[in-house]
């Protein structure tokens, strides 16, 4: 069984994640193991030995890559959590191990490898949906790209998938490429073209059933490093 780190939440007394992370990871077959916040990059590189693959999961606002200000309705940003997660990209990056961004850990995940992303996509670009519940969005179609893992994955190029975001990427990081859209045009899904790095806007742990291919591909991308390294 492969072993998935999976970053947590910090709110300045204790770490926490949500509990449907590690239900989905264990549904597609992995161990998860919950990671501390750490501030070296060296206890980083230390995991990215031991674990197969990394989970940077939903979080608040990220100020990597930033392009505008800020809105007021997003969750402020965590310095000390965001330095620990990017401390575990790029170790995990470093080490060739596959990664599954989701929300925020996308945006962090296309920040790292030098993309840029909208501080408030709904105020920043024309004729663009409400893409999180607070200015009331809840769901929307994905135009997925031909020829893409997640096309391949899904079966189809379009999917119906919930939306909890403000900030969205601008332009993709070095190495990677954009999987899927919204119907207004914003990125919501990228990856690299073998398929070890994968982001997406959307929060398929908040899927059922349809969110697991996301967590399985991770389990496979990780299985597939792990019978490479013996």
């Amino acid at each position: 069984m492969v072993q998935i780190g999976l970053t947590t939440a910090f709110d300045g007394n204790r770490q926490q994640i949500d509990y449907a992370y590690v239900q989905a990871l264990e549904k597609a077959g992995a161990l998860p193991v919950l990671l501390p916040i750490i501030r070296s990059q060296a206890p980083a590189r230390l995991f990215a030995r031991q674990l197969d693959g990394l989970v940077v999961p939903g979080g608040p606002a990220v100020t990597d890559g930033l392009i505008g200000t800020l809105p007021d309705d997003l969750d402020p940003p965590q310095p000390l959590r965001t330095e620990s997660d990017r401390y575990y990209l790029e170790a995990f990056l470093e080490a060739g191990k596959p990664i599954l961004g989701i929300c925020y850990g996308m945006q962090l995940l296309n920040a790292v490898l030098g993309g840029t992303l909208y501080a408030d996509v709904q105020r920043q670009r024309k004729d663009v949906l409400p893409h999180s519940p607070k200015r009331g969005g809840q769901q929307h179609a994905l135009a997925i790209t031909p020829d893409t893992h997640l096309a391949r994955l899904v079966g189809q190029l379009t999917w119906q998938v919930n939306t909890r975001h403000l900030q969205a990427v601008a332009t993709v990081g070095q190495g990677l490429r954009i999987s899927a859209r919204a119907p207004d045009g914003v990125i919501e899904a990228i990856e690299s073209p073998d398929g070890r790095l994968v982001g997406v806007q959307f929060h398929p742990e908040r899927m059922g059933t349809e969110g697991l291919i996301l967590f399985r591909h991770l389990v496979s991308q990780a299985e597939k490093f792990a019978a490479r390294s013996v």
